[in-house]
């Protein structure tokens, strides 16, 4: 709900699956969930929300998990503390043509900076190979940047997820599950921008590459 360019990240986040064709949200709360559910209600832009409760912040493959119920089909994943101009409708389009088993928006960043993200090794053919959740030695630059989409496969690789060393069910292991079992994952480079506000300076450079673009 932390404000950029004059809205919550989150309608930042739900303006762009409108344009994506989304026909239904599902919402993961915990904290602060009475605030997010008071002020989106049930619906956003003639778009139905359902509301899923994650009680304990056990990590984003046990969050899958509790909108499983939900979710019969290919489905739009995105996290909520991220601000996107980029390519988006790429990664969409990857997995409807190909009918892949997932597909990533992933962004190469400074090799010092890898260890904070889930890292992508791909092979020849562009498709994910290796992933590893924030690890001490990075084995590639390329980081996963919080926009996915997924067949129902994940749900079931993420039933077979073991608690990491923090102590959380990591989406990287979900999808290391998928790999091993022979599924597709392909990799769609990101063309633009995207920023994860974690501190009030990533919000302040947001707000200024947004505004940039409105007067370009």
């Amino acid at each position: 709900m932390v404000e950029v360019d004059g809205k919550p990240i989150l309608t930042h986040c739900l303006d762009q699956l409108v344009e994506l064709g989304a026909d239904e949200f599902v919402i993961v709360v915990g904290y602060l969930k009475q605030k997010i559910i008071e002020h989106y209600g049930d619906e956003y832009e003639g778009v139905p929300i359902t509301y899923s409760h994650q009680r304990e912040q056990k990590g984003l493959a046990h969050a899958l998990i509790t909108v499983e119920d939900h979710i019969d089909d290919d489905f739009m994943l995105m996290l909520g503390d991220n601000v996107f101009h980029a390519n988006l409708e790429d990664v969409v389009r990857r997995q409807r043509e190909d009918r892949a088993d997932a597909a990533f928006l992933v962004e190469e960043v400074p090799w010092e900076e890898a260890s904070r993200y889930g890292v992508c090794d791909t092979n020849k053919y562009g498709e994910i190979a290796d992933v590893v959740e924030k690890p001490d030695d990075p084995p590639s630059n390329l980081v996963m940047t919080g926009f996915y989409t997924f067949s129902p496969a994940i749900f079931h690789a993420c039933h077979l997820v073991q608690p990491s060393n923090r102590g959380e069910y990591e989406i990287s292991e979900a999808i290391d599950l998928l790999i091993r079992s022979g599924r597709t994952i392909d990799a769609i480079r990101l063309d633009g921008w995207r920023l994860d506000i974690g501190y009030p300076e990533d919000r302040d450079e947001a707000e200024e590459r947004l505004q940039a673009e409105l007067e370009a």
